[in-house]
């Protein structure tokens, strides 16, 4: 009876966050006017346009890369192409909704229950996320603020502040590298238990984490730069500023957020032709892909029983420890 009212909260859920994306998309397509996202786009170089779509594309593999990683913590890894799969379609959704491990969650929970995964196996995969992007986003916050701390300047950050901020976000990500490379088994967290990483898969963790940080913070550079000079730390830090006040407000899709920062950051008012081209090229093209993609599965999957084939394997011993 508790699993039933369980499922029919996430299947509400998940009706909740398609309905939301829609209208989503209507709200984030009503900010700008049809004539600023094609002059935005128009006006930048294909060369420029070219590379931040393949930067883009590099993010959104990336992402597959964490649920890859974190089905494999939870003992039922998957062929790529399936993480991948759920990944695109909870994250393009989750991406615009806001409060993405509810939002996306739901969605992977439709992909991650037909193919054998249980409600306390998808909540590991999206806790191990989760920890992967705090991983990710301390990593590149401590490269960029230790080797370019003036940039934080317009925000009234010194630079020794700056740089001491850094150290600490890196040696944030460290400490969880040494944790799961001493402690074995579970571990308490105030009131919760946690099932601690093998070491190759928390630097794993670190390491898709820190790429996907970067391929966003590439694709923003290569937009920026079509409208001026501008270095590539000082967009890393303007970004990783904004995703951390959208993290914090948790405004859908980190609408106004994104752009009041990195406008701030960088003092470029022109900056907002290339935040317009970004949003429409990192939110809202994948959300056009990827709310089809989820609504045709869903019609795909209940025509069928999922085979035994389909499931994952339950390998918890060999990418769990005892």
């Amino acid at each position: 009876m508790i699993m039933k009212k369980k499922q029919i909260a996430l299947h509400a859920l998940t009706a909740v966050a398609t309905v939301g994306a829609i209208a989503l998309l209507y709200r984030s397509l009503s900010q700008y006017s049809r004539d600023d996202i094609i002059q935005s786009l128009q006006a930048l170089p294909l060369s420029n346009l070219g590379m931040a779509c393949v930067f883009c594309a590099g993010s959104y593999l990336t992402l597959g890369l964490f649920d890859a990683l974190a089905v494999r913590y939870a003992g039922k890894p998957l062929a790529f192409r399936r993480t991948t799969l759920a990944s695109f379609c909870g994250l393009s959704i989750g991406h615009t909704i806001g409060l993405a491990a509810l939002s996306s969650g739901a969605v992977r929970y439709r992909f991650y229950s037909r193919w054998g995964l249980s409600t306390e196996d998808i909540a590991k995969v999206i806790g191990f996320c989760g920890v992967t992007v705090g991983l990710g986003l301390a990593a590149l916050a401590g490269i960029a603020l230790t080797l370019r701390p003036q940039a934080t300047a317009p925000l009234g950050i010194g630079e020794g502040t700056a740089v001491a901020l850094g150290v600490a976000c890196l040696a944030c990500s460290a400490a969880y590298l040494v944790a799961c490379a001493f402690l074995r088994g579970s571990v308490k967290l105030w009131r919760w238990h946690v099932e601690m990483p093998e070491f190759r898969l928390a630097l794993g963790q670190l390491l898709v984490g820190t790429v996907n940080f970067v391929f966003v913070a590439a694709c923003l550079h290569q937009l920026m730069r079509a409208y001026g000079p501008i270095g590539f730390l000082d967009v890393t830090t303007a970004y990783v500023s904004g995703n951390v006040a959208t993290l914090i407000t948790h405004v859908p899709g980190g609408i106004g957020v994104l752009e009041a920062t990195v406008m701030h950051l960088t003092g470029e008012q022109k900056a907002i032709g290339a935040l317009i081209a970004f949003r429409v090229l990192y939110f809202l093209v994948p959300l056009f892909i990827g709310l089809p993609m989820f609504l045709a599965s869903e019609v795909y999957f209940r025509g069928r029983e999922p085979k035994e084939s389909d499931k994952a394997p339950n390998r918890r011993e060999a990418t769990m420890p005892s």
